[in-house]
C-alpha cells in the first residue's frame, strides 16, 4: 500500500535561516503519529508544508490525501457566523450536531464565537475539522488552550472518531501524555534546522486508559527520552 503522504529529504529556509533540513517520512493510510521536538524546531513549519500550506525549499513531498484538514494553534473561525454556520461553511451537508456532540458544544451552535472562550473556539476549530470528514486530520497544537479535564475528553472523543473512520492522523504536540494517547508512533525532531532524531513506536492497544501501569510507565521514559534531546 502506498503511503499516504512521503517526504524525502525536506528541506525549508526563510531567507537564511535554515528551518528544516532532509526530513524523510513515510506516513501511512491509517496511521496516527505525533511530532515531538523543542520550541521553535520547524514542527508547524513541516505541517503546513505537508498540508500545502507553504512550499518546500528543497526535497519532495507527496500527500496522496483527498481531505486534510487542519487544526491550528489559534482558533480561525469566522467572527460573523454562529458556530453552526461556521461548520456548515465548510461542509454544507455535513451533521453539524453530531460533531457539536463530539467536542461537548451542542449547547452552543446559535452563539458567535466572540462570545465564547478560547478553549470553546478551540472546540468549535476541531469540530469544523471533523465535519469535513477528512482522510489526513492535522492538528497543531490543537489543545494547548483546553483545560485537562476536556482536553482528556477530547482526546478520547478523537479516539472515537478513529476508530469509526481511520483518518490518517499527524499532530504537533510538547505533551508526552498526548502524544502517547493519540499517535501509534512518535517521531522526534531536533532543535532548528529539524531533522529526524528519533522514531518510537507506541507500542499499545488502540484505545489507552492513561491510568494504566503501562501507560503511565511509556509516559515516564518518553519524558526521560525528551529530556535527553
Amino acid at each position: 500500500m502506498d503511503a499516504l503522504v512521503t517526504t524525502r529529504d525536506l528541506c525549508k529556509s526563510f531567507d537564511r535561516l535554515e528551518v528544516l533540513r532532509a526530513i524523510s517520512l513515510d506516513i501511512q493510510p491509517g496511521e496516527r503519529v505525533a511530532l515531538m521536538g523543542p520550541s521553535g524546531a520547524g514542527k508547524t513549519t513541516l505541517l503546513k508544508i505537508i498540508a500545502g500550506l507553504e512550499l518546500p525549499g528543497r526535497g519532495s513531498l507527496v500527500n496522496r490525501a483527498q481531505r486534510s484538514a487542519f487544526v491550528f494553534q489559534e482558533s480561525r473561525l469566522i467572527p460573523w457566523r454562529s458556530v453552526r454556520e461556521n461548520l456548515l461553511f465548510v461542509n454544507g451537508q455535513g451533521d453539524y450536531r453530531e460533531v457539536l456532540r463530539c467536542v461537548e458544544m451542542e449547547e452552543f451552535e446559535n452563539y458567535l464565537p466572540a462570545a465564547l472562550s478560547g478553549g470553546m473556539r478551540q472546540r468549535v476549530n476541531l469540530a469544523r475539522a471533523l465535519i469535513t470528514r477528512p482522510d489526513l486530520l492535522i492538528l497543531d497544537e490543537a489543545f494547548r488552550s483546553i483545560d485537562l479535564n476536556v482536553k482528556l475528553r477530547l482526546m478520547k472523543a478523537i479516539d472515537r472518531r478513529w476508530q469509526s473512520d481511520k483518518f490518517t492522523l499527524l499532530c504537533v504536540t510538547h505533551d508526552p501524555r498526548e502524544a502517547l494517547f493519540l499517535a501509534d508512533r512518535i517521531i522526534l525532531l531536533s532543535a532548528r534546522p529539524a531533522s529526524v532524531l528519533l522514531t518510537i513506536g507506541v507500542d499499545m492497544e488502540k484505545s489507552r486508559d492513561i491510568s494504566s501501569y503501562e501507560f503511565l510507565a511509556k509516559e515516564a521514559s518518553l519524558i526521560h527520552q525528551l529530556a535527553d534531546l
